[in-house]
């Protein structure tokens, strides 16, 4: 049986996160206890939402997906619901991949850091998904170089991407810059939590950004 910490873990724990380090050290304390004092308690959407946009968009259900920043399983959970039948999940922390593996919806499970050269072929995956990674103090535009590099011509992508730092974190200059990697660029303001999220929350929204490879 796991011991769940009694360390309690805030948004604002995850949004004071400057480091790798801090990340891995962060997730850790809150894997076991992710889905019911995050998700639940604050009426998280994302997943939810990137899940149904590339489940509407893809055209192949059983093309291998890769969804990078899975944590405990909330995307590849609406992605199954949605018919999707092949995932691998990637992530920095092993404790949020044990919790994820217990659900057991990933046909592989992959640890590494984003910021760095993934141990991963060109041309891996036909879809890529992302919910909860781009945001403050995690993950930035300077990853996309990677992801683009293990899609396949043609891969899907669906990646949530924190409205506030869209701009201020380089990542539309960065795609700017990618503009001949990629097509059928489009950005979808949504908002991150539902109604029964605090009322700071409401109003935070994610620039769900939708891609191909080209």
């Amino acid at each position: 049986m796991t011991n769940k910490t009694s360390t309690k873990v805030t948004l604002e724990d995850a949004y004071a996160i400057e480091t790798t380090q801090d990340c891995v050290d962060l997730y850790a304390k809150w894997a076991d206890t992710y889905d019911e004092s995050f998700a639940r308690e604050y009426d998280y959407h994302a997943p939810d939402i990137i899940a149904d946009t590339y489940a509407d968009r893809c055209s192949d259900k059983t093309a291998p997906v890769l969804d990078i920043g899975a944590g405990t399983g909330l995307v590849s959970e609406g992605l199954v619901t949605r018919g999707i039948t092949t995932v691998d999940a990637f992530d920095i922390s092993t404790e949020m991949l044990r919790v994820a593996n217990q659900k057991g919806l990933y046909r592989r499970l992959i640890q590494g850091d984003l910021t760095k050269t993934l141990d991963i072929p060109d041309a891996s995956y036909d879809g890529i998904t992302s919910a909860g990674t781009f945001t403050h103090g995690h993950v930035g535009p300077e990853a996309l170089d990677e992801l683009i590099r293990i899609g396949r011509p043609g891969a899907l992508y669906v990646l949530s991407i924190r409205s506030t730092i869209f701009e201020s974190a380089g990542f539309r200059d960065k795609f700017a810059q990618l503009a001949a990697q990629i097509r059928e660029f489009e950005i979808i303001e949504k908002s991150l939590y539902g109604k029964s999220a605090r009322p700071d929350l409401r109003s935070s929204t994610s620039s769900v950004t939708i891609f191909r490879k080209s």
